[in-house]
């Protein structure tokens, strides 16, 4: 096995159409992330999983138990791949992610998945402060419109802030396409 691990993160059902919390460009992240499962389950790349629960069941999306916060089909684990529920913004916080990544002498973390500007984003950081090599496939990535102090900041935009942001100083950004590419 390599020392690389795909991270999809919170690519769940209520994120999608018809779902409790439905993120802009939310089915083509999947497409990509899809294409990325694909390639690293052929080349023998760590995948996780991560699935964000709620802690009580009237929270606005994600509740415990619910078809929202099932794995979305197109990105579902197959068995023997890790699955890692979580209850926080950052995935590493109090789940097994750090073990998972130590036992299997993981180096270089590729992340994907939901919703960019919280938990790709807590990932993202948290993953290179622990030291990992960490690359984020910006268009395998969704979020959604935000707004503060009366100001609607469009989904895309909110994106490519975060975006911005963390490959200033923390982690490679490639698309889903280059990415690929460079695999090869």
């Amino acid at each position: 096995m390599s020392q690389r691990a795909l991270v999809i993160v919170d690519l769940q059902n209520d994120y999608f159409p018809g779902g409790k919390w439905t993120l802009s460009g939310t089915d083509a992240a999947a497409d990509n992330a899809a294409k990325l499962l694909a390639d690293a389950r052929t080349r023998g790349d760590l995948v996780v999983h991560v699935r964000h629960e709620s802690k009580t069941a009237d929270a606005p999306f994600f509740v415990p138990g619910s078809a929202g916060a099932a794995i979305h089909p197109k990105v579902i684990n197959r068995e023997g791949e890790a699955v890692v529920l979580k209850h926080y913004i950052n995935s590493f916080r109090e789940t097994e992610l750090k073990a998972i990544f130590d036992r299997n002498g993981i180096e270089e973390v590729i992340v994907v998945g939901a919703m960019s500007h919280m938990c790709v984003d807590g990932i993202t950081r948290a993953a290179v402060d622990f030291g990992y090599k960490t690359t984020v496939i910006h268009d395998a990535c969704a979020t959604l419109d935000l707004t503060f102090n009366g100001v609607t900041v469009p989904a895309k935009q909110v994106h490519a802030a975060f975006m911005a942001a963390l490959g200033f100083g923390y982690a490679t950004l490639l698309s889903t396409g280059d990415y690929l590419a460079a695999a090869r």
